[in-house]
C-alpha cells in the first residue's frame, strides 16, 4: 500500500470523492508557496498535485503558464521543488503528493537523480503530460521501479481501443481531462463526465479524478457526485496570481473542498 492508495480506500470507505488541489511550486515565490501548500490539509485538500515549473507547458492555459514564469522569474528550479517537498514532509507524513508537469526538466535533471530525489523527498507519484504510453520506458516504468505511481491523464478523445493503452502502466489513478482543450478553458459537465468516468473506473480498476473544468464549489459537487476525485487547478492559481494572501487563497481552497464534500 502507498499514501494513494490508502488515502482513496478510506475515503471510499467514507463514501466521498476526494478533493485534489494543484498549486504551482515557487508561485509567486518558493516561501509563499510552501506557506500555501503547508495549509491545503487543513483546508480540506486530500491529494496535493504541485506543479513543476516550465516555460513551455502546452497543456495548460494562461493561468498557469504565468504560474509558471512567476516561479521562474522568483527562482524556482526542480531542485528547489523537491526541497520543498522534503519540507512539507518534516510534518506531514500522511497527505500524498503528486508531481505534475513535463518531461524537459526531468530529463535535463537525469532521470535516475530525479526519482531517487523525488522518493526521498516523499513524492507520491508523477503526471508527466508529454510522455504517451508509447515512451514507457523514458519514465514510466523507472519511476514503478523506484515505487513512484505514475498517473496517466485520459481525456474525452480516448475511446475503447486506446484506453487499454492508457491504462496499461497507470497507478495510483487515472485523471480524466474533462474538455477538449487547454486547463481553465471551460467548464466540466457532469452529465457527460458521467459515462466516461464509469468506462474509465470499468476498464482499470482505479479511482478516476476529474479536472480541467471545475472553478466552483458547485461545479465540485457536481463533478463529486459521479467521479472518485475532483481536482482544481486554475482557480486557485488565479487567486495566488491576483496577489491574494495565503490566508484568502487558503479560505477559497476550502470552500472547494467543502463543496466537493457535499457530494457524497
Amino acid at each position: 500500500m502507498s499514501r494513494l492508495t490508502d488515502r482513496f480506500a478510506a475515503l471510499k470507505a467514507e463514501g466521498r470523492p476526494a478533493f485534489v488541489a494543484y498549486v504551482m511550486a515557487g508561485d509567486p515565490n518558493p516561501e509563499t508557496a510552501f506557506e500555501i501548500m503547508r495549509g491545503l490539509p487543513a483546508a480540506g485538500v486530500d491529494v496535493i498535485e504541485l506543479g513543476l515549473p516550465f516555460t513551455d507547458p502546452m497543456a495548460d492555459g494562461p493561468a498557469i503558464q504565468k504560474a509558471a514564469l512567476r516561479a521562474l522569474d522568483a527562482g524556482e528550479t526542480l531542485k528547489g521543488v523537491l526541497a520543498m517537498a522534503a519540507r512539507f514532509r518534516e510534518a506531514d507524513q500522511t497527505t500524498p503528493i503528486v508531481l505534475m508537469g513535463y518531461y524537459n526538466p526531468i530529463y535535463s535533471h537525469g532521470v535516475p537523480a530525479f526519482l531517487a530525489g523525488a522518493k526521498a523527498a516523499g513524492v507520491d507519484g508523477l503526471i508527466v503530460v508529454d510522455l504517451p504510453p508509447e515512451e514507457d520506458e523514458e519514465l514510466c516504468l523507472p519511476a514503478a521501479e523506484a515505487g513512484l505511481h505514475f498517473i496517466r491523464l485520459a481525456t474525452p478523445t480516448t475511446d475503447d481501443e486506446r484506453l487499454p493503452m492508457v491504462a496499461r502502466n497507470t497507478s495510483g489513478f487515472v485523471y480524466y481531462v474533462s474538455i477538449t482543450g487547454i486547463t481553465g478553458a471551460a467548464e466540466a459537465n457532469a452529465a457527460a463526465v458521467a459515462p466516461e468516468v464509469a468506462r474509465i473506473r470499468a476498464a482499470t480498476g482505479l479511482p478516476v479524478c476529474v479536472g480541467f473544468g471545475v472553478r466552483t464549489p458547485e461545479r465540485a459537487r457536481e463533478i463529486g457526485r459521479v467521479a472518485d476525485g475532483v481536482v482544481v487547478g486554475s482557480a486557485i492559481v488565479e487567486k495566488i496570481g491576483a496577489g491574494e494572501s495565503p490566508e484568502a487563497v487558503l479560505a477559497f481552497v476550502r470552500s472547494l473542498s467543502d463543496g466537493a464534500k457535499g457530494a457524497g
